[in-house]
C-alpha cells in the first residue's frame, strides 16, 4: 500500500459521505485496511456514518468554520498526520446560465471549488511534514465538456481542474501526488440534490427557458428514470480512487464511464463547433 507507514494503518479523509460514491469510498477503503475519517455536512449523517462502523464528523465546505473545527479534530485523531485526503463533497446546480444570480453562483463555488481548496490547503502541512501524501479531486466528465443547463456546476469544476493541475506542478517532487477523478453519469442521490437547488433558486416559470425548464424537472424528478445510459454505480469511481491512493505511480486523471472516455477523445480530435453540434446532440431531448 503506497505510503504506507509500518506502524499504523494509513489515514483518509474524504468528504461527502452521506450517500452514493463518498459513503461506498469510505466503506471499501476501511475494507482494504485504511484508517478512513468518513465527514459529512449534516450531524445526523455523521451519527448514521458512526453507527455503521466508521470513525466520522462534520464538515459543511461552504463554512470555513466548520473547515477549521473539522481539520482540528482531524489533528486530534492522528496526531497531525494524514495520508490521503479524497475531496469528492460537491453538488450541483441545474439552471441557465442567464437564470443564476451572482448569489447562487457563489453558493456553487463555496462548495465545490472555494471549500475543497480551503480544505486542501489546511491538510498539505501535514503532508509536507511527513514528506508523502495522496490527494484525489472528485471532478467530472462537466470539468472539461460543457453541457446546457448545467452552468454553475460546469463552472465550478472547469475551475477545479485548473486549480488541480496547477497544484499538482507545484507539488512535484514532494512526495505528495495530485489526481483527478473524472466520473460520468453514476447511480446516486446526486440528482435528487440537484432537484431541490432547481426549486430554491431557479424561477423556472418567467425564465426564457421556461419550456426547456419542463423537461429539466422531469428529469431530476426522475420521470424518466432508467433512462439516463451508460450510468454506473459509485464502486466504478472507487476502484480509480483505490489506484490513486495505492499505486506507486498515481494517474493524474482517471476517466469514469463511457461518456468521459468519448467526450475526450472528441474534444481532442473535433473542432469547436463540431464539439457544440456532439454536446448539443446528446441533450436534444431537454431542448425538445
Amino acid at each position: 500500500m503506497a505510503d504506507k507507514r509500518p506502524d499504523s494503518p494509513p489515514s483518509l479523509l474524504i468528504t461527502g459521505c452521506s450517500s452514493g460514491i463518498g459513503h461506498a469510498a469510505a466503506h471499501t477503503m476501511q475494507s482494504r485496511g485504511w484508517r478512513v475519517l468518513a465527514t459529512a455536512r449534516q450531524p445526523a449523517d455523521v451519527q448514521r456514518l458512526k453507527q455503521e462502523g466508521l470513525e466520522a464528523f462534520q464538515i459543511d465546505l461552504a463554512d470555513s468554520r466548520s473547515i477549521q473545527a473539522g481539520v482540528a479534530e482531524l489533528m486530534t485523531c492522528t496526531g497531525g498526520k494524514l495520508d490521503a485526503l479524497f475531496n469528492n463533497a460537491a453538488y450541483g446546480q441545474p439552471g441557465a446560465v442567464e437564470d443564476l444570480s451572482r448569489e447562487v453562483l457563489r453558493q456553487q463555488l463555496e462548495v465545490n471549488l472555494l471549500g475543497t481548496h480551503e480544505l486542501t490547503a489546511r491538510v498539505l502541512p501535514m503532508m509536507r511534514a511527513q514528506g508523502h501524501g495522496r490527494i484525489v479531486q472528485n471532478s467530472s466528465v462537466l470539468g472539461f465538456a460543457a453541457l446546457p443547463y448545467r452552468g454553475a456546476y460546469i463552472c465550478s469544476k472547469f475551475a477545479l481542474e485548473g486549480l488541480t493541475d496547477t497544484l499538482r506542478l507545484e507539488l512535484y517532487g514532494s512526495g505528495i501526488h495530485v489526481s483527478l477523478i473524472q466520473p460520468g453519469p453514476i447511480n446516486s442521490r446526486f440528482r435528487d440534490n440537484a432537484y431541490r437547488a432547481f426549486k430554491d433558486n431557479i424561477d423556472a416559470v418567467n425564465s426564457a427557458h421556461a419550456s426547456t425548464y419542463q423537461k429539466v424537472q422531469a428529469r431530476l424528478a426522475g420521470a424518466d428514470e432508467g433512462k439516463t445510459p451508460f450510468a454506473l454505480d459509485p464502486d466504478a469511481v472507487v476502484n480509480r480512487l483505490i489506484h490513486a491512493l495505492e499505486h506507486p505511480r498515481p494517474k493524474a486523471r482517471y476517466a469514469v464511464t463511457l461518456p468521459t472516455r468519448l467526450f475526450g477523445l472528441l474534444r481532442r480530435i473535433l473542432t469547436s463547433r463540431g464539439m457544440d453540434a456532439v454536446l448539443l446532440r446528446s441533450t436534444r431531448a431537454e431542448r425538445r
